[in-house]
């Protein structure tokens, strides 16, 4: 099987509040703990693992 030169994109997960916590895909083989800010742009891209979280249109964000 020959190899791909291009790149999957990362992956784009729609969340109902500013603040995720991410440790990659693939369970205990993800990476540690992150937790993000999606405040003032809506959507943060996790720096570990590149998966981009974005706000869904209409969420009404908890207040913590």
């Amino acid at each position: 099987m020959a190899a791909s030169n291009s790149l999957t994109p990362p992956e784009t997960i729609a969340v109902n509040d500013v603040t995720v916590a991410c440790d990659g895909p693939g369970g205990a083989l993800g990476h540690p703990r992150v937790y993000l800010s999606l405040e003032g742009k809506g959507e943060v891209e996790c720096p570990y693992c590149d998966r981009k979280y974005v706000l869904k249109a209409g969420a009404k964000p908890h207040a913590h």
